[in-house]
């Protein structure tokens, strides 16, 4: 008997293309992808037509400058700083635990949950950086300044409330945050150079 070759059946392949295209777009909606979020920042509200731009001067007891130059450098308050200090020098400058006269002035204030308090709530961290200034560097910075206020609002509320910052209802916070508000301003970038 002689072998007849058998043909083997094409496979239609025309379909191929949809169901890659179907799969794609099934794990395009099911994956999660990381989103880049933005630094929390509250600008001042614009002044009001009869209020002039000049109106607004802040003493110098204050400001706490914190600059960062081109090579990474951290200085603050005219001092050079390494990044692992700059928490509690922030945490120092915000709540002014001595009522030192060279740090913000502290005044009466009425708060809820607190009665009247004697609060530093006119200060402000200007942070500036130069063009060289690393992101990564920058990012540090804001990372621990940010810090610093966490830290002080948890102290606060387990010494006033016995619990965290982020166990406590919307008015004690509210309150928290009136007692140390955060004030982080963001200055134009310059260059500075090396130390």
């Amino acid at each position: 008997m002689a072998k007849r070759n058998r043909k083997v059946p094409g496979i239609n392949a025309s379909s191929t293309a949809d169901i890659a295209f179907m799969l794609l777009i099934f794990f395009l909606i099911t994956t999660s992808m990381d989103t880049d979020r933005g630094l929390a920042r509250r600008l001042p509200p614009p002044p009001e037509n009869d209020q002039q731009k000049d109106d607004v001067i802040i003493k110098e007891r204050n400001i706490l400058q914190v600059r960062i130059n081109k090579d990474d450098q951290l200085m603050v308050g005219g001092e050079w700083f390494d990044i692992k200090q700059l928490r509690e020098k922030a945490k120092e400058f915000i709540s002014n635990p001595n009522d030192d006269p060279n740090m913000p002035e502290k005044h009466a204030k009425h708060l809820p949950f607190f009665g009247d308090v004697m609060i530093p709530d006119k200060h402000v961290i200007s942070v500036q950086n130069d063009v060289g200034t690393s992101y990564d560097m920058y990012i540090q910075v804001q990372n621990e300044l940010v810090a610093a206020y966490n830290e002080l609002r948890d102290e606060l509320a387990n010494s006033q409330f016995g619990k965290s910052f982020a166990e406590c209802s919307e008015d004690e916070k509210n309150a928290i945050i009136e007692y140390y508000p955060q004030k982080i301003s963001e200055a134009e970038p310059k260059k500075y150079g090396g130390k």
